[in-house]
């Protein structure tokens, strides 16, 4: 622990003074220029700090701006979110989600309940499968094709009778989402519920989140789906639009 806030004390330091060198870390640190050096080692290892070969100073590096901009964009999602998943819901009456990857999973990070799911389950926060979600579908369907089969080479546990546990069938659903620009789910997480998600997109052209509708299948059933994805891709492009896509 005592190494992890160290580092942590040293991002902060070249943060505050924009670059410096090992004896000046190790003097603020109050450790050997050893210890110093050892630590900005590993750093610069991982892209977090990078040093100027001409001055031995060292600066923040790239690394941290990747992991800035990861977490800027789940902001700015959360942010722009808000108004449109407020307006699906109380059209729909039903639950809003966005989710964005975390890892071999997604994860809520926003949610807004329409009139008709005042008694639906929280779900801000939770982790869900990739593979039987409607959010999960999104964003395995757009991920890089390296990184998808790689997670389709795991085991794809069952939840449901449901569930699709088997790569190809699997394979061929993510394609469907693709072309048609959306996602569904009918109770492969859990009996009873349905949802449909569509990409949202960042100034790029990469998809960076999926926007779901979720609800009891009685509501969710044949009839209603077509309506309720149509609404859903719509809700995706705005977002989509808010977050500089298209422009």
């Amino acid at each position: 622990m005592q190494s992890v806030d160290r580092a942590v004390s040293v991002l902060e330091i070249l943060a505050r003074h924009g670059e410096a060198g090992v004896t000046e870390i190790a003097e603020e640190l109050d450790v050997h220029k050893s210890t110093a050096f050892r630590l900005l080692g590993v750093l610069e290892n991982r892209g977090l700090v990078a040093q100027a070969k001409d001055r031995g100073k060292y600066y923040l590096g790239a690394g941290v701006l990747r992991l800035a901009g990861a977490a800027a964009v789940r902001l700015d999602i959360s942010q722009e979110g808000v108004p449109v998943c407020r307006e699906v819901a109380d059209e729909l009456g039903e639950t809003v989600n966005i989710a964005v990857l975390d890892d071999d999973a997604a994860v809520n990070i926003m949610q807004a309940r329409g009139t008709a799911s005042v008694t639906a389950q929280n779900w801000l926060g939770r982790r869900t499968p990739l593979h039987a979600t409607s959010s999960g579908k999104v964003l395995l369907a757009h991920m890089p094709p390296t990184l998808r089969e790689g997670l389709l080479a795991r085991p794809l546990p069952r939840f449901t009778d449901r569930t699709i546990t088997g790569a190809a069938m699997l394979r061929a659903e993510l394609e469907a989402v693709v072309e048609q620009g959306y996602g569904v789910t009918i109770e492969e997480l859990e009996l009873g519920l349905a949802a449909v998600a569509a990409p949202v997109r960042a100034h790029d052209g990469k998809v960076i989140a999926a926007i779901s509708v979720s609800g009891p299948v009685y509501r969710l059933n044949a009839d209603r789906l077509p309506e309720v994805a149509k609404r859903t891709v719509a809700a995706g492009a705005e977002l989509s639009r808010r977050m500089g896509y298209g422009f």
